[in-house]
């Protein structure tokens, strides 16, 4: 096997996605042959060099590449293990080869979100410079307003920086219960951003469920189940 970066392999054999492996890297936790790195541009032999993770070898994985559509409920944390023993997106799918989130959704929403082991398409899919969009449905307290809309399009001040370009659009106006229901489509996906961009404008958000990443879709998967995409699923993430 040819060398590669040290991040890639953390994230090619399950340990977590890349961008957060640089992260562990840069803090140390990662050693090369007992010798602990901190240079994103290390490059290793997988075959030769013995690679720990917080003081553990890292082994390679041999399994098939898997690729999971979970529906996920509210109430369940978007990563491997968590330090509240809270339930994990994990414990909802039994199967037999070590795989991780792509990208995360808060313990508060619900909906599509993709697991697997193949460390390239977690990268691809989370990565901003590949712009996947993700599709939100929301309901917010309060009657929402076509300037409150554009708005959200145009970018919305989120702690120190600007929302990038959305596309919204009103799906229900409930002016008995004062509701709205808006969709949302962005492809930055900073944490809970669909959240702030809300916020921003004024208006609580009571509801958020993914209903697409991409052109992956969840509407034909209950609630707390999941299945595996297909290859010409993966391929569209992948091209």
């Amino acid at each position: 096997m040819d060398e590669l970066r040290l991040q890639k392999f953390l994230a090619n054999n399950g340990i977590c996605s890349r961008r957060k492996a640089e992260e562990h890297i840069l803090n140390g936790d990662v050693k090369v042959n007992g010798r602990v790195v901190t240079e994103l541009g290390t490059k290793i032999d997988p075959n030769k060099d013995e690679i720990s993770f917080c003081n553990e070898i890292v082994k390679q994985q041999t399994e098939k590449k898997v690729y999971i559509l979970l529906n996920k409920p509210i109430g369940y944390v978007t990563t491997t293990k968590d330090q509240f023993n809270r339930e994990t997106v994990l414990d909802l799918i039994k199967i037999k080869e070590k795989i991780l989130p792509v990208g995360r959704l808060d313990m508060f929403t619900s909906g599509a979100i993709i697991l697997t082991n193949d460390g390239d398409f977690i990268y691809k899919v989370t990565h901003p410079k590949y712009e996947i969009e993700k599709t939100y449905n929301v309901t917010i307290k309060g009657i929402i307003t076509e300037e409150e809309i554009e708005k959200l399009k145009n970018g919305v001040p989120i702690d120190d920086y600007i929302s990038g370009k959305a596309k919204v659009k009103i799906l229900k106006i409930d002016k008995e219960k004062k509701l709205s229901r808006i969709e949302v489509v962005i492809h930055e996906g900073k944490n809970r951003e669909v959240r702030k961009m809300c916020n921003s404008i004024g208006k609580k958000v009571l509801a958020l469920h993914r209903s697409k990443i991409g052109n992956i879709t969840v509407k034909d998967l209950k609630i707390g189940t999941w299945r595996y995409l297909n290859e010409n699923e993966v391929a569209q993430f992948l091209k």
